[in-house]
């Protein structure tokens, strides 16, 4: 037990120094970095997709790098925004770590990137344990996943800068119970901002986009009181995943890049 602990603590440790120093650089290129945490189904693509496209909108420079065990679906769909984007297909790994992240952005990230939104593998236990050089963790739940999700997920949760509700404009049908959610945020998670959105309604939309842009003018970021935990143990393959890029107009990649 003793050898198991002190393996999951050096493996946490190895990622946090390879995301401290991946911060520091993507900050000296005025790079930063939005981690995007959430179940299968939540709507993250779709929110993600509208908020890219506002970016390009108003000429924020902006890139998404998206996680899957299978299929370039999310890809596909993110790039329609017009936004440079790049698919890490991960062979079964529940989760980005701070090393991977790091190789699929050399040679590739465009130079006057301001906020590389980084879309996690859907999973809310694997992921939540590994920084990836983030400023801005967001963790999204949509309505009808219930109002305990929170609870069901502390780690997840209790250690978001920022939650964010998607598709509010089903919650009637959905019985869904806004204030037992925010209530149920609070208690692992004090004090960090709750978000409505629905891309059909058109609620909140741009809101992401804006707490994304205040943090990288280093503007303040909620500080979540959990420590955070040791990593997540499984036996999954550990095999370099496969990377594919789909680039918007205003970035072409060459063969070389790919």
């Amino acid at each position: 037990m003793c050898r198991a602990v002190e393996l999951r603590q050096a493996v946490l440790a190895r990622n946090d120094e390879t995301a401290h120093t991946l911060r520091v650089r993507l900050a000296g290129r005025g790079t930063t970095v939005v981690n995007l945490l959430s179940s299968p189904g939540s709507g993250k693509t779709a929110l993600l997709e509208h908020e890219l496209a506002l970016a390009r909108e108003r000429s924020l420079p902006v890139a998404a790098l998206t996680a899957d065990l299978a299929t370039e679906n999310d890809a596909v769909r993110l790039a329609r925004s017009g936004a440079p984007v790049k698919q890490i297909l991960t062979d079964g790994l529940c989760h980005l770590e701070a090393g991977m992240l790091a190789r699929h952005l050399e040679g590739w990230l465009p130079e006057p990137t301001r906020l590389l939104f980084v879309e996690n593998v859907g999973n809310l236990v694997c992921p939540a344990s590994y920084d990836l050089g983030e400023t801005l963790r967001v963790v999204l739940a949509s309505v009808t996943e219930g109002e305990d999700k929170p609870l069901k997920y502390p780690t997840a949760f209790g250690l978001a800068h920022l939650v964010v509700v998607t598709k509010t404009d089903l919650a009637r049908a959905a019985g869904f119970d806004e204030a037992a959610f925010r209530a149920h945020v609070d208690q692992v998670n004090p004090g960090v901002e709750v978000l409505l959105t629905s891309v059909r309604s058109g609620t909140g939309l741009g809101a992401l986009l804006e707490r994304a842009e205040a943090a990288a003018g280093g503007g303040p970021v909620h500080r979540p009181v959990m420590a955070p935990p040791p990593p997540h143990t499984h036996g999954h393959p550990r095999e370099d995943p496969r990377e594919h890029e789909h680039p918007g107009p205003a970035v072409r990649l060459t063969s070389a890049q790919r």
